[in-house]
């Protein structure tokens, strides 16, 4: 039976399918992190190149990915499904669609650094976020939101910083694959300026959900991509961050900041974003 966006058992009942393959990939990604072996040029897998030396695919995405798939096929057959590794799959054109990231941060994943994740979210027809599910194999920490009922970590409730200002805390942002994006340089500047302490860690789902934790006070990317940003920009806003915009387009900068902070964080970001 296909979901049903105005009934909240559907919404449920898509949640409890994403949850239960977020823990299955979460362990798959830590069981081929296990049998890695250690001292050759890759921690984690057989690396493949896609469009470039820095831009790599992995055993280990395209088997969660082919996995994602199939269940969510069975599941909801009139959906469709935008993935990192397999591009679109049609679904009926009223129906909402999945995304998902097999594992966000393959890069990381790849050399044996353990900050990646996997993402997986449902959309309305019209882009809308409906629900999402970050997970953080290394720390088996699962993140979720569903739209209007709050964000979660391991099922507590959990919402951004509390904090007034940048000043003395952590701004996470991404590269635009191995290269700054148009901006960042500035976007250093001020910040360092602010001291504010800047962080890349190399997964964009996963560096988005701190700010939702209250971990980061803001972040930033400079290409905003629904297979790894939606789910964790629904679970942000949910957890009370503020986003400019609301709902970025395909390659749109995104900014996300805990709301007391909002202010300050738009002003630098006015200054520094990518045009």
């Amino acid at each position: 039976m296909d979901l049903d966006l105005d009934l909240d058992p559907g919404l449920d009942r898509a949640l409890a399918v994403a949850t239960r393959l977020a823990a299955w990939a979460a362990q798959t990604i830590r069981d081929a992190g296990a049998r890695a072996p250690y001292g050759g040029a890759y921690g984690a897998a057989v690396v493949r190149q896609k469009d470039g030396p820095a831009d790599i695919v992995t055993d280990t995405d395209e088997a969660v990915e082919t996995h994602v798939r199939k269940v969510l096929g069975e599941a909801f057959p009139g959906h469709g499904i935008v993935g990192e590794e397999y591009g679109t799959t049609e679904g009926r054109p009223d129906a909402p669609h999945w995304v998902v990231d097999p594992v966000d941060g393959t890069t990381n994943f790849a050399h044996g650094l353990g900050w990646c994740s996997f993402s997986l979210g449902l959309a309305a027809p019209d882009g809308t976020p409906l629900l999402g599910v970050v997970a953080d194999p290394w720390r088996s920490e699962t993140y979720t939101a569903v739209r209007g009922r709050g964000a979660r970590l391991n099922g507590t409730p959990v919402r951004a910083a509390g904090h007034t200002t940048l000043t003395g805390h952590v701004f996470l942002t991404e590269w635009a694959a191995h290269a700054h994006w148009p901006g960042m340089d500035a976007l250093l500047a001020e910040l360092a300026a602010r001291h504010c302490t800047v962080r890349v860690m190399g997964s964009t789902a996963l560096s988005l959900v701190q700010v939702a934790a209250g971990r980061a006070t803001a972040a930033a990317i400079g290409e905003f991509h629904a297979v790894d940003g939606l789910p964790a920009l629904l679970i942000a806003q949910e957890a009370g961050a503020l986003a400019l915009p609301g709902l970025p387009a395909h390659d749109e900068p995104l900014l996300l900041s805990a709301p007391g902070a909002a202010e300050e964080a738009a002003r630098v970001w006015s200054r520094c974003r990518p045009r």
